[in-house]
């Protein structure tokens, strides 16, 4: 990532892990540079699967920029009781879900930037 996101969600995930229950939140988009879907999960105790999941979308402007989603996650956050969040600034990837947009084991057609990339590092695989 070429400048640093400034975001309260991320800035609260910077306190390192505080226990359970712990909010995950992930930023998705079509490349690295702007995030359209933010996915937010409350997982109550080690091991658990996140329930709720929640799936939020944005095309306007990036959601990792955007005031009003921001306080949506904190909101949820609050809401559930979390004592520690998890996030990073960058990009996990795709926005699509394999299987349910695009066969398993394929390249999302949506998002050429993604095929064959390692969506932790940003670069080609």
């Amino acid at each position: 990532m070429t400048h640093r996101i400034k975001n309260r969600v991320i800035n609260q995930s910077a306190k390192g892990f505080r226990g359970f229950p712990l909010v995950t939140v992930a930023y998705y988009g079509p490349n690295a540079s702007k995030a359209t879907k933010v996915v937010v999960g409350l997982v109550r105790f080690d091991g658990a699967e996140p329930e709720p999941l929640e799936r939020w979308f944005g095309e306007e402007r990036d959601l990792r920029l955007d005031e009003n989603m921001t306080s949506r996650i904190l909101r949820f956050v609050r809401e559930h009781g979390a004592k520690s969040v998890a996030a990073v600034g960058a990009i996990l990837g795709c926005p699509h879900e394999e299987g349910i947009d695009y066969p398993e084991g394929e390249a999302c057609p949506m998002c050429p930037y993604w095929a064959g990339r390692d969506r932790w590092k940003g670069v080609p695989g």
